[in-house]
């Protein structure tokens, strides 16, 4: 997908949750199945990020982001949410699009471009339309993938 991260088909879903717990609670397994991680380890890493100050990027999106052990390079998973999440990000806006990021634990440079990438692609209103507006998971697969592989080109 692109050189700077891993998204699976099976890592992208749609689902109607209420709040940032169980949406970051959600998000860990998702990327324990998708990747075989420990969903217990990616929650607590999620959460102890969380603690630095909320992931919640403003504009209706949030990007949770964490470093864990026993990766070999970042994966990542994305939520869209059927209704909008308090998720006490900086603009107090709630959001319906997640987009998580797990990067190695040695990831310095490689996870904050990572986030550059995940952040820009994100602050595209069209693009927030659209993956809004997408007809389902495969759907919004393409769309991420499309705009990546254009991306990195």
């Amino acid at each position: 997908m692109t050189s700077l991260f891993t998204l699976l088909p099976a890592a992208v879903t749609s689902i109607d949750v209420e709040g940032k717990d169980a949406i970051l609670k959600h998000l860990a397994g998702l990327f324990a199945e998708v990747y075989e991680l420990d969903g217990a380890h990616v929650l607590g890493a999620l959460l102890e990020r969380e603690q630095l100050g909320s992931t919640g990027f403003g504009r209706r999106i949030a990007i949770p982001h964490a470093r864990v052990e026993g990766l070999k390079r970042p994966v990542s998973a994305f939520i869209r949410l059927e209704s909008p999440a308090e998720f006490q990000s900086a603009d107090g806006l709630p959001v319906d699009l997640v987009f998580g990021l797990l990067s190695p634990q040695g990831a310095g440079a490689t996870h904050l471009h990572a986030l550059a990438a995940i952040s820009r692609m994100m602050r595209d209103e069209r693009m927030h339309a659209t993956l809004v507006e997408a007809t389902g998971p495969e759907a919004i697969y393409a769309l991420l993938n499309n705009v990546l592989d254009r991306d990195a080109a």
